[in-house]
């Protein structure tokens, strides 16, 4: 599995609205548990907190929120995937630029980063963390426009990549998605007044906000006092929605890309049962991102579902170093097999991916040992040969156990008795989503946008 970049919550109109951008992160954690950040703004003034942890650790005290004094905030909860996991790379990042504030939280990643930011430096700009989100700061604060609205507008005719993205200025929010869409950003309306931004729409439930409609792609919206201005200040392009978030990243009860999650999670399960069918008696699935999958591989099939692990929940991040000796312990800490559902019982397990194949290769061993007869793996996704640069940690090419083994090879390998990956064209069989509008560069290798020289999130130290 892997772990996307970021999830960032807006929210203007409103007194006491950093409590609002709280409870919008709170609803984001699953994008991001590295750090998360709010600042908010109103009567001249803006104050911001931000740490490392998770949403609930950092604001823990109350008098912290209370401080975040402000009828409009923007929060952000973070997952590295350029520039280090540090203090200094917390979002929202803020600066002043001739006596005016500009905050930005950003979900995406740049794909000429290292090229703009050379280009910066040489001119003068010094940056203050290794994060691609200060690259749209130091451009904004660089072009020659009066507003912040026309700045940002010059930032992104320079930027190459994913981006959705939330400002604060002194006077208003404004929300901007790349002209592909490859992240989710949705606008909902909390009271007659106030309004929304969110990374999904899941946010908007926590605090009783209404959906109103995506931020489209290549849209440029201000939220002021003013109400609602919004421009295209580039020209359309196809889209490249990130399958991905359908397929793990965003909750199933959020609505992206203009659907449901759920509604297209079951399908693929359902498509996955079509094309893989197995003789078996039950089918589980790997909690928490597959059970949806699961659920529709089992109404297509006719196999019973069952729950037939258990997560813990309450493991943080942290809880094993990667160097341990004892690492191989960590799937027993995630997961505990339901031992009377499992023994000699031929099971279908639904995953939704295969990364390294190592946590897979755990997770058959530990379905085993609790006793299943027969174990039949299937991926509600197809097999990943290539790296993503547009947001989510993935591993380089070669960590890509399906770049370099067949499908028969990783089957030997997970030692299961069959495995089964849902193809490509299956995946985009979406009846209310055109194929051609979704980014599969993971499982093609084909690329929407030209990719720079290194794909190392860490490569900004170095130079």
């Amino acid at each position: 599995m892997m772990n996307d970049k970021c999830g960032v919550f807006g929210v203007y109109g409103t007194p006491r609205a950093s409590h609002l951008a709280y409870f919008g992160l709170y609803a984001l954690q699953h994008r991001g548990q590295e750090s998360a950040g709010i600042v908010a703004a109103g009567n001249g003034n803006v104050h911001i907190y931000k740490g490392m942890g998770e949403v609930n650790q950092i604001f823990s005290n109350r008098d912290i929120l209370d401080r975040l004094k402000g009828h409009f905030a923007l929060g952000h909860t973070r997952y590295s995937t350029t520039g280090a996991s540090s203090l200094t790379n917390i979002q929202p990042l803020l600066i002043t630029n001739q006596s005016r504030k500009l905050a930005v939280a950003h979900n995406g990643n740049l794909t000429n980063s290292l090229a703009l930011r050379r280009r910066l430096e040489k001119s003068g700009s010094i940056f203050q963390t290794t994060s691609d989100t200060e690259i749209f700061l130091h451009l904004a604060a660089l072009s020659g426009k009066r507003s912040w609205v026309n700045r940002i507008c010059d930032a992104m005719k320079v930027v190459q990549g994913a981006y959705s993205l939330v400002f604060l200025t002194d006077e208003s929010l404004i929300a901007v998605r790349d002209p592909l869409g490859f992240r989710p950003l949705a606008l909902g309306q909390y009271n007659r007044h106030a309004y929304v931004v969110a990374s999904e729409t899941c946010a908007f439930d926590i605090i009783g906000a209404k959906y109103l409609r995506d931020i489209q792609p290549g849209e440029v919206l201000e939220i002021s006092e003013k109400g609602l201005v919004s421009k295209f200040p580039l020209p359309k392009k196809q889209h490249a929605f990130c399958i991905f978030e359908y397929i793990y990243f965003a909750r199933p009860d959020s609505r992206i890309f203009g659907e449901n999650v759920d509604k297209i999670r079951r399908r693929l399960g359902r498509q996955l049962a079509k094309e893989h069918p197995a003789d078996a008696d039950i089918v589980i699935g790997i909690p928490d991102s597959a059970n949806t999958a699961t659920l529709g591989y089992s109404e297509e099939s006719g196999i019973k579902f069952e729950i037939g692990l258990i997560r813990n929940h309450y493991v943080g991040r942290t809880f094993i170093d990667p160097e341990q000796k004892i690492r191989d312990l960590d799937v027993k800490v995630k997961f505990n097999p339901v031992r009377g559902v499992l023994r000699d019982k031929r099971v279908v397990v639904v995953d939704d991916s295969i990364v390294r194949g190592t946590t897979s290769k755990k997770l058959v061993q530990l379905i085993r040992s609790a006793g299943a007869k027969e174990i039949h793996l299937r991926i509600s996704a197809p097999p990943i040969i290539s790296p993503c640069y547009f947001g989510i940690d993935m591993p380089t090419r070669k960590e890509l156990i399906a770049s370099s083994k067949t499908v028969e090879e990783i089957r030997r390998y997970l030692e299961v008795d069959s495995l089964g990956y849902l193809s490509i064209d299956g995946m985009l069989s979406m009846p209310s989503l055109p194929k051609n509008n979704f980014c599969v560069s993971c499982f093609s290798g084909k690329y929407p946008l030209k990719i720079e020289a290194t794909s190392d999130k860490h490569r900004l130290e170095k130079i």
